[in-house]
């Protein structure tokens, strides 16, 4: 994960089990106090991502397949154009 160039500081609640859970957990895993902050943070960017991809997974549930399948197609074809381009240039 990137480190964090400029950190806002946030105070939190959570239910006292949530607590001993997650710090059970990380420390299971060998982590310190602050990791407590980078799993935070890991988990907010997970959450936000997973709930962006439900949303426009919903938007398109009545879209043909093959015409979703045409446009990731052409988007990749542009994408892996440019990255050749790049390493060309």
């Amino acid at each position: 994960m990137e480190e964090i160039k400029e950190a806002v500081r946030w105070n939190i609640k959570v239910s006292k089990e949530t607590d001993l859970t997650l710090r059970t957990y990380l420390g299971a895993r060998g982590m310190k106090k602050g990791d407590l902050s980078k799993f935070i943070e890991e988990a907010v960017r997970w959450r936000i991502f997973n709930r962006t991809a439900q949303q426009i997974k919903a938007r398109h549930a009545g879209a043909d397949p093959g015409e979703l399948q045409a446009i990731i197609d052409a988007a990749l074809r542009e994408v892996r154009a440019r990255r050749g381009t790049k390493r060309k240039g």
